[in-house]
């Protein structure tokens, strides 16, 4: 694999650091969902809503960032990122009450936001040969971070019994770490002006019926896969598991599934992997909703890790790939649209579990989602393989 920029190793490795730094909110929050509720004397429906500014903040610096990403340039967006992770950070550890909560987990999802509108485009562009591969491979620090936030988290609050705001300070770690690497750091055009495409062309690819269609499926993958995760302690309580370990087992095989995408890709391409995906997360889905026990419960999550495994990056892959002309607004608006969509859900799954729903009966309904892409993507895949286009 050839890197075209000299500094690529290393603007790659503040890429994963600072997406780990996203990913570890998203553990954190889930380990703190009762928490929160309890002290600060919050519904279920309540605390949906202050955990969801994480995603529609994510989804406001996407569509902000996206059309200026060009303009003021990758470097600029990570160190918006550092600032606003920082601001959020000390916020949520000063909270109070729901308005405090509510802006710490805004600051922060505006900084989740802006890493991905600055990274996504920085990967593509330093890897033009290999971006799907190498998507997978920086997103494997999603999952990767989820992880590691998920261990801290069940250290820091189960077994040392240790104060939340501890846990969430844990969070000045990866951000120190990213803030270094990006010390003194060139970065690379965007691939788009790097290619000569005008910015009327960018434009104008967003609104291909492609584009669009693979656009409504981001908005159920990422649901499917961000509104299970974020409240993996309610949907899983009463099953004799710990939901904490259940999200860390998750995201650990996503983790080394995304480190192997390579030669998957190069076997199924892109548009089988998301085919391949949504049937498996449909079925890891409806096992979720009917086992319980520990051995169960972990053998059904494994199943649907392997099924949202691919989701996430590959969507980004597919459209880098195909409608390069995108370039980062093209990303951004993909990135946002699923955290948009995950804000929507969200609070519609706390209000279904306020309103008497089991976490089983939850996830039964979650499970449409990807039966949805099933088709979607089979018709997809059927419309290129005819046209004969690099994605089929």
């Amino acid at each position: 694999m050839i890197e075209k920029h000299a500094n690529a190793k290393r603007l790659f490795l503040l890429s994963c650091v600072a997406l780990i730094t996203t990913a570890m909110t998203f553990a954190i929050r889930a380990r703190l969902e009762k928490v929160w509720g309890v002290q600060f004397e919050l519904s279920a429906k309540n605390i949906a809503l202050a955990m969801a500014p994480a995603f529609w903040g994510f989804t406001l610096a996407q569509f902000l960032g996206g059309p200026l990403v060009d303009v003021i340039g990758m470097k600029r967006f990570v160190r918006i990122a550092f600032l606003l992770h920082l601001v959020g950070i000390v916020l949520t550890i000063l909270s109070r009450n729901f308005l405090m909560l509510f802006s710490g987990t805004l600051f922060i999802g505006v900084g989740n936001g802006s890493v991905e509108a600055g990274c996504n485009p920085l990967v593509a562009t330093i890897y033009p040969d290999a971006k799907t591969k190498m998507l997978n491979r920086f997103h494997v620090w999603f999952p990767g971070g989820i992880v590691i936030g998920s261990v801290v988290a069940y250290i820091i609050m189960d077994l040392l019994k240790l104060d939340w705001m501890i846990l969430v300070g844990t969070l000045v770690v990866p951000l120190a770490v990213y803030g270094a690497l990006m010390w003194g750091q060139d970065f690379p055009k965007t691939e788009r002006v790097e290619m000569g495409v005008s910015y009327k062309g960018m434009w104008k690819a967003i609104f291909r019926p492609l584009f669009l269609i693979m656009l409504f499926c981001m908005l159920l993958s990422a649901a499917t896969e961000l509104t299970t995760g974020q409240r993996i302690s309610s949907l899983l309580e009463g099953t004799g598991t710990a939901p904490i370990l259940v999200l860390a087992f998750i995201n650990g095989i996503m983790a080394v599934g995304r480190g192997f995408a390579g030669p998957i890709v190069h076997r199924l391409n892109t548009t089988g992997m998301l085919f391949f995906s949504a049937i498996v997360s449909t079925i890891g889905l409806v096992l979720m909703s009917y086992l319980s026990g520990a051995f169960l419960s972990f053998l059904a999550a494994a199943v649907f890790a392997v099924g949202i495994c691919f989701f996430w990056p590959t969507m980004l892959g597919f459209i880098s790939e195909n409608i390069p002309e995108s370039g980062a607004l093209g990303l951004s608006i993909f990135s946002g649209a699923g955290m948009l969509s995950t804000s929507i859900f969200l609070p519609i799954s706390g209000w279904l579990t306020d309103s008497g729903a089991t976490g089983h009966q939850i996830l039964r309904y979650t499970a449409i989602l990807p039966a949805i892409l099933i088709v979607i993507f089979a018709i997809v895949f059927t419309a290129l393989k005819r046209k004969k286009t690099p994605a089929a």
